[in-house]
């Protein structure tokens, strides 16, 4: 049995440590946070864990194998950095830190000590994502040509992290999930429309090295909530609409060539079948706690592991960065490189 402490028992952590407590495979050992009335809310869901308001403290108890970070972004590099040095495993709310520089030493350090090192991008394992990926690397779609998403809704306004770090993150921890080739450079512009708040809407545009392109409408200022990707191939396309109860994901035999037979190069129109897959029904979270829990057991390496989020920061800051210049594309190699 594996003991868990959690750090953090706001909007998050209450839903971590529900998770691990389902797994059957770990116990919650203990639960850190500074506000009393989060600590009482603690008491009442898991009476056997022992409380305390210093994380630090948590951390350092020798009866917690790993920990969970529910907390402000900003704290996110000191935490897990002393849990790690502490020689625990640690499963890091998204995105992994604020920076890039802090996100490769949190890599490094876990490789270094050999321990687990887990951004919780929840999308990731959701059955209509693995549903996706496995179409994706069964080769049904063929060659993929674009990601279209539309990620908006009428708040919740965030005061730490604009809309890009809040809602374009979880398509970034995807697009790195699906996309085969890799992403070389970002175009975003953005802009607040609330006083004293950060940039609520956004445009992202990413570029990869096979020519793929993905387009990213982010939005806290919408009137309705939508979740909807389109996924392009050469073969098939896909749409999956979060929102809907059920067949949220759907496949099309459609596309387009050119007619090389013809005279005038035509394009040719293929217009198939469309059918919906059954997908699994497991709630992501607890699939990405099991995740967790089999690799310390194991020694295996999380779907989503510290590399992928690093990969996802590194898009944030190059996304922010464009901002910053009014859209101009930030090449990220070079931003890698600096």
């Amino acid at each position: 049995m594996i003991n868990v402490g959690i750090a953090g028992y706001g909007y998050w952590g209450p839903n971590l440590a529900r998770s691990m407590a389902e797994t059957g495979a770990a116990r919650v050992e203990m639960i850190a946070d500074q506000s009393k009335a989060a600590r009482s809310r603690a008491s009442l869901r898991h009476p056997s864990a022992r409380l305390t308001g210093d994380l630090f403290e948590m951390i350092r108890d020798p009866n917690v194998d790993a920990v969970m970070i529910a907390t402000p972004v900003q704290t996110h590099y000191d935490l897990a950095m002393a849990a790690l040095k502490a020689g625990k495993h640690v499963f890091v709310e998204k995105p992994l830190t604020d920076n890039v520089a802090t996100a490769q030493e949190l890599v490094n350090e876990a490789a270094r000590r050999n321990l687990v090192l887990m951004v919780d991008h929840t999308f990731i394992y959701t059955g209509a994502v693995q549903k996706i990926s496995d179409l994706i690397r069964a080769d049904e779609l063929g060659e993929v040509y674009y990601y279209d998403s539309t990620r908006v809704n009428l708040g919740l306004f965030q005061h730490d992290v604009n809309v890009i770090w809040d809602l374009a993150v979880h398509d970034f921890a995807i697009m790195d999930h699906l996309i085969p080739s890799r992403a070389t450079a970002i175009s975003a512009s953005a802009a607040s429309f609330i006083s004293d708040s950060p940039e609520n809407m956004a445009h992202l545009t990413v570029y990869y090295e096979s020519g793929a392109m993905a387009h990213l409408n982010v939005n806290w200022l919408a009137p309705v909530k939508i979740r909807q990707t389109v996924i392009g191939g050469s073969r098939k396309m896909v749409i999956y609409d979060d929102m809907q109860p059920s067949e949220k994901v759907k496949i099309y035999d459609r596309g387009a060539s050119l007619n090389q037979d013809n005279y005038e190069h035509l394009i040719s129109y293929r217009l198939g079948d469309m059918y919906s897959p059954a997908i699994s029904s497991r709630e992501a979270l607890l699939a990405a706690s099991e995740e967790f829990l089999r690799c310390i057991e194991t020694g295996a390496t999380p779907i989503t592991d510290g590399h992928n989020g690093l990969r996802v920061v590194e898009m944030l800051a190059a996304a922010s960065r464009s901002v910053e210049r009014r859209g101009h594309p930030i090449d990220l190699v070079q931003l890698k490189v600096a």
